[in-house]
């Protein structure tokens, strides 16, 4: 003979169902809202081809030497700490602007930098300053740094980059520690300076043997050059 059991309440099939039905709409209803929100976080140039205009107000936040401009949403909005440091990367490849910013739209790669420099030496903004790329592996490194890809003019090897995009990386340095109020851009060879490279935070060999090699010259030729613009007055910087 089978007995019930006492103190044990079943849900009939009906019942069921319509429980199951609530749980589904809410976690529907928690996913969309938190998908809304993250979408109300993103700047509104985010993720969107902008006319000459919405470009030019974008330069004007950040680095003037800036010719093309195509945000990303894989970024933190806002950085939480000051920019005190640059850190540089290469791209270990010799992609344009435009390739380099389409790679970094894909939301799975969970990739981007603020800067980009192709080899004819032409500028990207990707990640607006005012905001963390994700460039390093490390956050923390991420927060207070500018980051900046290169494009090489040699694949494999030393991973050598042209003249063009080294002398725009010394202009572009110079310009981001002159907004930023980085008086002197120090080389230490590991995390502690304000000059950084992707290797000191990742198992990786990014930037490169060559521009690995050159990070004290670069260091050198930026702060000659923040010193040299002190003595010039500021309407004739950049002209």
């Amino acid at each position: 003979m089978i007995t019930k059991a006492k103190g044990k309440k079943h849900l009939t099939p009906h019942r069921s169902g319509a429980a199951l039905l609530l749980l589904f709409c809410v976690l529907a209803a928690v996913v969309l809202a938190g998908a809304y929100r993250a979408n109300q976080a993103l700047p509104p140039y985010v993720g969107k081809d902008l006319t000459a205009q919405e470009m030019d107000e974008v330069i004007a936040r950040n680095s003037p030497l800036t010719s093309y401009v195509h945000l990303t949403a894989n970024a933190n909005f806002p950085r939480t700490s000051p920019i005190r440091k640059i850190t540089i990367h290469h791209m270990a490849a010799n992609l344009t602007l435009e390739n380099l910013g389409e790679s970094f739209s894909h939301k799975d790669r969970k990739a981007s930098s603020n800067y980009a420099i192709d080899i004819d030496g032409n500028i990207a903004l990707y990640v607006e300053e005012a905001n963390r790329a994700w460039s390093s592996a490390n956050p923390e490194n991420d927060d207070v740094a500018v980051t900046i890809e290169v494009a090489n003019e040699t694949l494999g090897g030393d991973w050598k980059v042209s003249n063009k995009s080294y002398e725009a990386l010394i202009a572009l340095c110079t310009d981001i520690c002159r907004r930023n109020g980085i008086e002197e851009l120090t080389y230490t060879g590991d995390a502690q300076g304000t000059l950084t490279t992707h290797n000191m935070f990742a198992d990786t060999q990014c930037p490169g043997p060559y521009l690995e090699s050159r990070m004290e010259d670069i260091a050198a030729q930026v702060n000659a050059n923040l010193q040299a613009e002190t003595e010039i007055p500021a309407e004739k910087q950049f002209t």
